[in-house]
């Protein structure tokens, strides 16, 4: 789009962990380009279409080092969007991702430690703090504020996840208010004594950092309420005068708003006319024959509460002997984090467990119990289309997609068992089957529930869910948030600011610990 038709349109960046594209370089000192299949990715695709989108994340390989060397740190425009990746070295990533984000945090904030022996704060753990997340963190604040130079344009910062919690601090003391930083946390924030794991360095500097933002989104309302409270009781001098998605603190302001993110519905609907999905239903049609399916589709993290998934159905196959033989439960499991040790320890148990009731429960004719291990959409899409039920039962979820994506694809008018600690559970609970993700009882009586429902009241839930999703696509869920920050800025910011496009430069890598740039670093193009 030319730049005289945008100078008035505000500037979005987009700050991940993970990159749009990943890169694979040629011999010849040409890469390769393969963009992402998630559902981000595809949202800002049509957020690229309405405004000028920077992207600053990490590289992620070899090859993406490669090419961002190559291009020495300046933001490139790929496909309408400009793109920046940091460099961080191996050991200071490895400090900031593989022991702060994942697993502290992230068990943290998911409340799976075992708190009489897990985690213990060791000087490795602080180490961990300054050398890797901190330092990470200053990397890509560093990199958005000389991306984003001197513009005088509306600038929406939109940070993702608990990768990056103390980046609003760092980039607010580097330019000031003119920009509004609004992250958004996709998985749960859980209340107050879930937070005392961390040393209360740790949690202030989390905290206060994240109050550095103009408004943080959060998946659900209780997650917006919760950051609320954690603020007023651990931070001195945070009130919310009654509100509850409001904070007031040094003469400022911080609202706690929820975003429900969503699927890509009409990329979903398309995946599922696509050759290779309807190869692979065909395939699953043999496998399943004339049985009853129970699916689950997860990936294999301790938060999705896979082995009590498996207890409740073996549960029902003794308080129900009648479904022996005329149901299977179809696990597919994607590989995830299995770099961390807990996560190997995961897998592990999960398959034992299914080896286990598949001994006890199958005859030479039927097996109760498939567990196919693997990264695979396709097959996912295949697979929903076939359940009677999918079985969604997390012990915590920001939103778990697969919910949204099972009701919008399936063909039997399945129904959907979910957990009441799912995101998805206050959009979809009222034609739902609400369990509690602890009771394994409780989850094998629904199971029956759902095989045993009429057929009509069947169709009604399955249609009432499947009209929710499609009325709330993960474009709306991009376009809420900039609209809320342009709202802001036409109250805020003056109107006589005049418009300017970042220009771009050449930077090395960082080559500090502190995670201190280069000062010439990129900026986008003209």
């Amino acid at each position: 789009m030319p730049e005289s038709t945008r100078s008035q349109e505000p500037l979005i960046v987009i700050v991940s962990n993970r990159g749009p594209y990943s890169f694979t370089a040629n011999e010849d000192g040409t890469f390769d380009i393969q963009r992402g299949s998630g559902g981000l990715v595809t949202a800002l695709g049509a957020l690229a279409e309405k405004h000028e989108v920077l992207w600053v994340a990490s590289a992620m390989s070899k090859d993406d080092r490669a090419w961002a060397e190559q291009h020495q740190g300046t933001a490139v425009d790929v496909d309408d969007i400009f793109l920046r990746l940091i460099t961080p070295r191996a050991r200071q990533y490895e400090l900031y991702y593989n022991v702060i984000a994942n697993p502290l945090l992230w068990f943290i904030q998911h409340e799976l430690w075992n708190i009489p022996r897990t985690p213990s704060i060791t000087a490795d753990t602080w180490r961990a703090w300054k050398r890797g997340y901190t330092a990470v963190n200053r990397q890509f604040a560093e990199a958005i504020a000389e991306s984003i130079g001197d513009v005088q344009r509306p600038v929406i910062v939109l940070p993702q996840d608990y990768h990056l919690y103390l980046l609003p601090a760092f980039l607010r003391d580097l330019v000031g208010d003119r920009v509004q930083i609004q992250p958004f946390v996709h998985i749960p924030w859980p209340g107050i004594d879930a937070w005392r794991i961390l040393p209360g360095q740790m949690r202030d500097e989390i905290l206060t950092s994240m109050l550095k933002s103009d408004r943080v989104g959060f998946q659900t309302t209780k997650d917006a309420f919760n950051f609320v409270q954690n603020c007023r009781f651990y931070l001195p001098d945070v009130h919310s005068r009654g509100t509850r998605d409001t904070l007031f603190h040094g003469g400022k302001e911080t609202r706690a708003l929820a975003y429900p993110i969503s699927v890509d519905v009409e990329r979903t609907q398309r995946l599922v006319e696509e050759p290779q999905t309807k190869l692979l239903k065909s395939q699953l049609i043999s496998v399943i024959g004339d049985q009853r399916l129970i699916l689950r589709v997860d990936r294999i993290e301790p938060s999705k509460n896979i082995l009590r998934g498996l207890e409740a159905f073996a549960t029902l196959l003794d308080s129900y002997p009648e479904y022996r033989g005329k149901v299977k439960m179809l696990a597919l499991l994607v590989p995830s984090r299995l770099e961390v040790d807990e996560y190997q320890d995961y897998l592990r148990d999960i398959m034992a467990q299914a080896g286990l009731f598949n001994a006890q429960y199958s005859d030479p004719f039927w097996e109760p119990i498939r567990v196919i291990v693997g990264d695979h959409y396709h097959r996912a899409i295949a697979a929903m289309q076939l359940y009677d039920v999918l079985l969604v039962n997390p012990i915590a979820d920001g939103m778990n997609l697969v919910a949204k994506e099972g009701v919008l694809v399936n063909e039997k008018d399945g129904s959907l068992i979910l957990s009441e600690h799912a995101g998805a559970f206050y959009e979809l609970h009222e034609d739902a089957l609400v369990v509690s993700p602890f009771d394994v009882h409780g989850t094998a009586e629904a199971i029956h529930q759902a095989l045993s429902m009429p057929p009509e009241e069947r169709r009604l839930r399955a249609e009432n869910l499947r009209s929710v999703v499609q009325n709330a696509g993960v474009q709306h869920w991009f376009d809420d948030q900039v609209r809320d920050a342009l709202a802001a800025f036409a109250s805020h910011v003056s109107s006589s600011s005049t418009s300017s496009t970042p220009s771009a430069n050449k930077s090395a890598a960082s080559p500090t610990d502190a995670g201190a740039p280069s000062p010439t670093t990129a900026t986008p193009k003209e």
